[in-house]
Formats: structure tokens, sequence, C-alpha cells
């Protein structure tokens, strides 16, 4: 029991759960743990919102804030907006961008994987994996300082617009951070879901279209989302979001505009300087960094007037900048941004399918849409009477990514929401084959089958059979149409092809069940909650006819294949095991546009007669593999028409379900059953788009980024270790002028104090820069020990007033309770002699320790250790203190006594001051008593005073009787008086 609750308690120390949501330019971390719903994390200078900014320096390194702080005095080693670089090659046009913004960053070329990193110094360079996974740590350490225990469970939010590339990378980073991930959520799929869950009750089963326009500081959004409530298998009714369009710009935001404003003033300071041959403010790193803190602050401003002063003390030579910007300018510098606001919406509308009117509503999110002409323009591109301002435009993302943590996790259970995310870039799989023509002729057919499709729903599971193969061979998957993107979103989108699988084994599996026949090649891909494509595994699959002896059936069998058949057979334990509710199985097809050849017609209405066949026996136990599901559902993604053989298998698993065989039909199908047979595929796969870390250079990165960990948290250790030294010094030095000190010490002692202490200082400015951690703990150890016969007569000095009273009070209440329980009559006395007396002789215990110690201490003098300890007196009334209360708890837990009965059942006499109605009481004949034995007669009333006090009170009732058979051991010689109270 006790390793069961210490395990239960070491579960609980880990319950909870953060959300990241990471801007280009800031981050918000939130958390759930037991007690603390859905709260945003501050940082450690109690900010809500956290710069994405990291400095590395040869030994040191600093975040957020502290980073922001030091882009002026090192901007090369101050890195922000890497999130540009990841999952990019060095050919990108972002990565140029990326310089032209940023020449101070030198940007190395790492020729394995064709990606950049940042050359910080000759021995300093680092990838934009292993900088962001930095900052994951750092925002992981944000969050356990603030839920004050270790979490390791995260959802991470990630633009819309990232591909396959962008979402490994940041996955790569996060876990060399050593975070697991459960989910990479789109950072508007989170503002939705936290709009939805706010808004719960105002959801219904009519369709509500919303559109969020999200302009940050690097990109932006627009989404379309329609919320309604849907049935759902479990919980019933519950509402839903499902993300109908998406349209983005990647390059249009805040920075952009707070770039174009630092080029203005740059300009304005070259011109105030023009006739003094002064150097070009644009090739001095500091200065522009100076003009970008002070064109972000101007944006702000501006926001809000109509002109402000741009301000900047000693920017370039120690010569001071100050110049007049107004909004009109900056409209007029950004006039070209403005026009690209509707873009997004546009292409949000085109994905969708849908036109404004259908929109119900416009809601801004992110930093970028507070800028006035941003929200005139967006106004009049939706034609919407005014924008929805409803939404905190800051956190909105990270509390719907912490909400759906806290859904994931298996610590907490909230209310279903149910996420519907859609996919942005289609995926098809491309193959080749050998096809023979009318003419003899054998050419290669290359063929296309889309896998998930534009705006389809994620996460989904679909598996694709290659029925015409049966030796090895490749296919590849590649991103589909992407006509949606204009030439220049092409080049910085990079690759559009994914990875080519090649396959061993295909052959070897056809030589191991020739007597089998094939039903195809199934590759199973997952394209799981964080939008990231998988091929699970491929499998070659085989099926035969197996005889079975009708007369080998049981009787409880044939029951159980009858049963099987009226409730639709059912899925063999691979199904469950392989966890796919909506897998959707496709059939290797023709080139898309092109009409289908009779051989495939045939072979789809073979795999759709499958699952009509009888799969209620197991496979022989020679067979390899687990037996594959047969009721998977054969779907068709383009749209081409299903052969009739397969209709049947849609509703179920076939056209004769829906009622029991007929014993004729019973009989003849009963011998021949499908037996499958499963054989393990092996898979090369070889990624074309941006190859991944190899395993090792990851471990490599993981361990160089726990070293640096540990060097900070050694740093901060020594650090914390010389402030303590250096604080008790001054707070010591100061103590000993104090009244209360020079009271319990003599000059002496003062001297030699502060003798040790200057000497320590002295210490501490000549060698301490270089003193080790250990040493400095060390010389404070010695300083305390010093120190502590002083602290201490001050600190009991201090203490004896209070706990002094509060003995006097404990030992005056306790002789008050004694004195009250001594007074208890004998028959209603609860406590024993032996209870009282050992509560007296403690009481007389504790005065006479209180008396004499006191009287002792007074003889001694204030610089001499004290004998009145603060700690004896606590624990004297401890002791008498659990003395008392464990006579209280035994009455307050005490039953009343039962009154003892004379020899003639009759309650005792009652004493000579009992009233009237005290002496006319009715007894109760004890059982047993003969008829003859009378009760003592009831007094006739009478005029006197005595019978004019009270009316007597009748006990022969229920309460008598049960009282009886409540304690029939009673005896009845005793005797004992009755009060009307007790009645």
């Amino acid at each position: 029991m006790t390793v069961l609750l210490a395990d239960l308690l070491a579960l609980s120390d880990t319950l909870a759960v953060m959300s990241v949501d990471l801007g280009s330019e800031s981050m918000k971390v939130a958390i759930v743990k037991p007690g603390v719903p859905m709260e945003i994390v501050l940082n450690k200078e109690s900010r809500r919102k956290t710069p994405v900014t990291v400095t590395l320096k040869e030994n040191e390194r600093f975040f957020g804030d502290s980073a922001a702080s030091m882009a002026i005095k090192n901007p090369k080693a101050t890195l922000r907006y890497f999130q540009h670089l990841l999952g990019k090659q060095e050919n990108n046009p972002h990565v140029a961008l990326y310089k032209a913004r940023f020449p101070e960053h030198e940007l190395g070329f790492d020729p394995q994987r064709q990606t950049v990193y940042f050359q910080i110094s000759p021995q300093l360079q680092f990838s934009p994996e292993e900088v962001l996974s930095m900052l994951l740590n750092y925002s992981r350490s944000l969050a356990e300082d603030f839920a004050e225990q270790p979490i390791k469970d995260a959802v991470i939010t990630v633009p819309a617009f990232f591909n396959q590339a962008e979402r490994r990378a940041v996955l790569q980073a996060a876990r060399m951070a050593g975070l697991k991930v459960l989910q990479l959520i789109n950072d508007n799929t989170a503002t939705a879901l936290s709009y939805g869950v706010f808004r719960r009750k105002d959801i219904n089963s009519t369709a509500q279209n919303i559109m969020f326009y999200d302009m940050g500081s690097g990109s932006t959004v627009c989404t379309i989302v329609t919320y309604q409530t849907v049935k759902t298998k479990d919980a019933g009714m519950q509402p839903q979001l499902q993300i109908r369009g998406v349209g983005f710009d990647r390059t249009l935001g805040g920075l952009e505009m707070e770039l174009r404003l630092r080029e203005h003033l740059a300009g304005l300071f070259n011109e105030q300087r023009k006739g003094q041959r002064a150097n070009d403010v644009r090739e001095n790193p500091r200065a522009m960094a100076k003009l970008l803190r002070e064109a972000n602050r101007l944006k702000t401003v501006l926001s809000a007037n109509a002109d402000h002063v741009a301000q900047i003390e000693g920017l370039m030579d120690d010569v001071d900048f100050k110049a007049k910007v107004t909004r009109a300018e900056f409209e007029e510098l950004c006039a070209d941004l403005f026009e690209r606001v509707p873009g997004p919406v546009q292409q949000a509308l085109q994905s969708a399918e849908m036109k404004l009117d259908e929109i119900e509503q416009v809601i801004l999110v992110g930093g970028a849409t507070r800028v006035p002409k941003v929200q005139e323009v967006l106004l009049k591109a939706v034609g919407k009477e005014e924008l929805g301002k409803n939404i905190n435009a800051d956190e909105a993302a990270a509390m719907g990514a912490v909400y759906q943590a806290a859904a994931l996790s298996k610590a907490f259970k909230v209310k279903p929401f149910v996420v519907r995310d859609a996919v942005i870039y289609p995926i098809l799989v491309e193959f080749t084959r050998e096809v023979e023509e009318e003419t003899g002729v054998r050419s290669l057919k290359h063929n296309k089958r889309v896998l998930f499709s534009r705006m389809g729903p994620y996460p989904q599971r679909k598996v694709i059979t290659f029925n015409r193969y049966s030796h090895d061979f490749n296919f590849h998957i590649n991103y589909g149409d992407l006509g949606f993107l204009g030439p220049e979103d092409l080049r910085v989108f990079g690759s559009q092809n994914l990875t080519t699988v090649k396959l061993k084994g295909v052959g070897e599996s056809f030589k191991k069940y020739p007597d089998y026949e094939s039903k195809g090649i199934k590759a199973h891909f997952n394209l799981d909650e964080s939008g990231v494509l998988s091929l699970d595994r491929v499998e070659s699959v085989f099926e035969t006819l197996v005889e079975d002896s009708p007369e080998e059936e049981s009787t409880l069998t044939k029951l159980g294949n009858t049963i099987s058949s009226l409730f639709g057979g059912g899925s063999t334990p691979d199904t469950k095991e392989n966890g796919t509710d909506t897998v959707q199985e496709e059939e290797e097809g023709p080139v898309e546009g092109s009409k289908d050849e009779p051989g495939e017609q045939a072979e789809l209405k073979e795999e759709a007669e499958a699952p009509a066949e009888d799969t209620s026996s197991p496979p022989p136990p020679e067979a390899k593999g687990a037996a594959a599901p047969e009721g998977e559902k054969a779907t068709e993604k383009d749209g081409r028409d299903k052969p009739e053989a397969q209709k049947p298998s849609e509703k179920g698993e076939a056209g004769s379900e829906g009622a029991p065989p007929a014993p004729e039909e019973e009989k003849k199908q009963k011998p021949a059953r499908k037996q499958r047979m499963v054989e393990e595929i092996g898979v090369e796969l070889v990624i074309l788009d941006l190859p991944d870390l190899p395993e090792d250079q990851l471990a490599r990165s993981a361990q160089k980024l726990q070293d640096l960990t540990l060097r900070d948290l050694q740093k901060q250790e020594r650090e914390k270790a010389a402030n303590s030294l250096e604080a008790f010094i001054f707070e010591t030095q100061d103590k000993l002028y104090q009244p209360e000190y020079q009271e319990v010490s003599t000059e002496e002692q003062r001297e030699d104090i502060s003798g040790k202490l200057s000497a320590t200082s002295t210490w501490l400015e000549d060698e301490g820069f270089g003193a080790t951690t250990a040493m400095l703990k060390e010389k404070l150890a010695e300083l305390r020990k010093l120190c502590h016969g002083l602290f201490f007569r001050v600190e009991e000095r201090k203490k004896w007033p209070e706990r002094l009273s509060a003995l006097d009070n404990l030992l005056n209440h306790s002789s008050m309770f004694l004195k009250g329980a001594r007074l208890i009559p004998e028959m209603d006395q609860i406590f024993t002699e032996v209870e009282m007396t050992t509560l007296e002789k403690i009481i007389n215990e504790t005065w006479a320790w209180k008396n004499a110690t006191v009287a002792e201490q007074a003889k001694l003098s204030a610089t001499e250790k004290p004998v009145l300890l603060s700690k004896d007196i606590e624990a004297k009334m401890a002791a008498l203190d659990r003395e008392v209360q464990y006579l209280l708890n035994k009455a307050k837990f005490a039953k009343p006594r039962p009154r003892p009965r004379d020899k003639n059942g009759t309650r005792a006499e009652a004493p000579l001051n009992a009233s009237a109605s005290d002496q006319s009481e009715k007894v109760i004949p004890p059982p047993g008593q003969t008829e003859d034995t009378k009760p003592i007669p009831e007094p006739e009333k009478e005029t006197g005073p005595e019978a004019a006090d009270s009316e007597p009170l009748e006990l022969g009732g229920p309460a008598a009787e049960s009282e009886q058979k409540e304690h029939p051991e009673q005896p009845t010689g005793q005797k004992g008086t009755l009060k009307n109270d007790e009645l």
C-alpha cells in the first residue's frame, strides 16, 4: 500500500501539461495542472508574453527579455525570427530575405542537408533547429517554475502554411529539448478552438461560419471555420469546428512594416549628417538594432496617434536622433503591403468554395491587426459593418492549444470538442508499371493516385493497394496540385517531391505462398494530428480457400457463426490493433483523367467482394503476421464510379448481412472459408524534400544543448552563492549596530565578527571573481557558524513573550477544564480517576518547570547562552495540549449512561428536592413480571399546590420499551434518579 501511494503521489507531481504558442516575434506559454485550469505562464519579468530571442555568447546564454536587451549591445550574437529558416535549404528565397533583413548574422552552409546554420564565432555554431530547441527548453523551465512541478508533455503551435519539412524540423527541435509533443496544432486551429470553447453554449445544430483574420509579426493567415453540434459515437451531441478554407501570405506582417519604418528613419538620420562626412548608419549593426526597436515602438504609437516624434539618444558616434513621423507617412511607406491585405481573404473563400454572404462574422487576431489602415482595408474587403474584436488577439492560440493538450493528456478529462483540421497541401502517390497494348508491345504507364486531397480532414489513415506487382518495385510520395500558390510562393515552398519508397521482399512473399491468391501489396499511410505524413507499414496480402468438415464444427460454433452473420460479422483482431477507425482503402488506378481499363474494373470488383466471405475461423498456426482486416472500407478518392459488386460492401460486410442465410446455403458455404495471410514487406525511405538530422547528429545536438543547460545552471548556482555571501556580509555588518544585537553581545564578540566580515568582503572583491561555487559556499558557512550564537540569542529573546503567554493561557484553561471535570456527578462521570490524575500531574509539572526555568534564566547574563528555549516551551505545550485534547475527544463521543432500576422494575426514588412531576412518574413493568404484580398507581389529581405544579409524564410508551431493549443487561436492583430533561 505504501508503494502504491508513493507511485500515485509521484504521478500527481507530473500531471501538468503545457502549450507553446510559437510566434515570430513573441511566444506565449500556458499550462494546465490539477487546480489550475488554463493559465498563461508569467515569465521572470512577470510578463505574459516573451520575446522569441536568444543571445548566444561563448560562456553564457540569454533568453526572452534579457536577450532582447542584448540585441543592441551584441546584435551578431542575438538571434531573432530564426523560425523563418526552419525546414529551408540554402537556395530558398526566404534564406536570402533573412540575410537582407539581418545582415549582421553570418550564415554557414551545411553541405549534408543543404541547409544553413548560424556562425556566432569560429567555435560556436548552431542550426535553426538547435536554437529553437533552446527556446523550447526555456519555455518549459518557465512553465515548470510556474506550475512548481516537472512538465514533459506539450502542444506546440505552428503556422498553418508549414509544409512537411518545416513540421518535421519543429518536431526535431522539440525532441532535442526532451519534450514529448502531444500535437503540432495549427495556430489558426488553436485560435478557433479557444473561440469555440468559451462560446460552447452558442453552438447548435445550425452551422455558423466565422472568419479569423490573423496578421502577426511575420505572416498573415485567414481561416474560415464552421461551428455546429454533431453526433459523436461516444459522447452524443457535441460541438465541432471544421476548417473550411485557409488563405495566407508568408511575408505580410508587422515585421515588414517595422523594417520599412527603420529604413525611413535611417534615411532621415543620414540626411541630418549629410555634410559631416559621416558613415552610413546602415553599416552599423548596433545603430540599426536601435532603429528597429524604435520603429517597433513608433508603429505601436502611430496606431493610436496621428503623429509621433522618434528619438534615440546616442544613435551613432554619440549623436542623438530626433525626427517627427506622421501616420500618413507610415501608411505611404507600407502602401503596397496594405494592398495585399485582401489576398488571404480571397484565397480562403476560394478554398472553402464559399461567398462572403455566408460569413457571419470576421474576427481579428494577431498584433498587426491593431494598425488602423489594416482594419480599414480589411473591412472594405469583407463588406461587413464592423470587425469582431471579442477575442484576446495575443493569447487565444495559446489557450486553445493548452485546452487541446489537456484533452490529449490522460491526466485530465475535458468536455469534448471535435476538431476537424484541413490539409492545405494535397499529397499523392505516383508509380510506374508495365502495360501490354493491343499490338503486343509493352510500355510503361505512369499512375497518380491522390492520397490526401486539398482541404480534406485530418488526422486520417489511408491504405493503397497495388495489384499488378509480383516483384520488388518503387513508388513516390509527392505533393499534389499546388496551382493555388503563386510563383514566388512555389519557390519558397521548396521541393514538391517528398519521399521515394523502395520495397524489398515482394518477390519472396510470392514464393513463400505459391498456392495462395494475391490480394495486392497494401501500403498503410497515416497523416497524424500534427499534420505529418508517415508510412506505417507495407504488407503483401494473400488469400486461399480452406475446406473444413461440417462435423468438426460444434453446435456452439454454428450458433456463433449465425449470430455473427446476423450482426454483420466483425473485424479481426488486427483491425483493432491497427487502430484505424476511418481507414480508407484505395486501389491502384489509372492516370488521372483517363478511362478505367477492363482489368482495373475486374480488380476493383474482386477487392470489393472480398469482405463478403466468411472470416470467422482463425488462420492456421504457421501463418506469419496477423490476419489483415477483412472489413476495410474501399473508397475512391477521385470520384470514379464504383462497380456494382462494391456497393453492398459500403453498407456493411456483404449484401446478405441483413438476414441469416438459408439452411441450404449454409451447408454449402460452411465447408469452404477464406483464409488471409499477411507478409511484412521491407521498406527503404529516401527523403527528397529535406533530409532529417541523422540519429547520431541528433544525439550530439541534444547532448550539446544539455551541456549548455548544465553550464547555465552551474553559472546560476555560482551567482546565487556569491549573492548570498555578499548579502550576508552587508546584513550582518548592519545588525552589529542595532540595539537588540548589542544587548546580547560583548564589545569583543562584535569586533571579532566585524573583522571576519571585513576580511571576507575584501577577499570577495579581490579573488571572488575566480572563486568556485564550493569556495563561496564554504566562506558563507564559516561566517554563519561564527554568528550563530549571536543570532540565536536574539531570536530566542524575540520569541519569549509570545511563547510564555501562550503557555500561561494553556495552563489556565487546562486547570479550569480539570476543575470542571472533577465536579461532574459520579453517575454522569465519563473520565476515569487515572485520566484526571494524569492531567493534574502534567499541569503541575509544567507549572513547576516554567517557574524554575524562568527564574534560572533571570540569573543569567544576556550575553550567555539562554536556558529558556522556545523549542522547550513548544514541547511542553504540545504534551499538555495532547492530554487535554484526548479528554475533550472522549467527552465529545461519550454516550450518556442508562439509568438503573430497582427490583420492582421502578426507577430509583426521586431525591428530596424533586418536583411534584418527578414524584408522580409512571414506571414500566419489567419483562417477565406476573399479571398479579401491579405498578404503583398514579395518584389522583388534587387541587393542592403540589398537584398544580405540573402534570405527570407517561412512561409506558414505545420509547421506554426501546430503552429496555437497548440495555437488557442493565440490573434492576440499582437505584437512580430520572430527570425530566432525560425523558
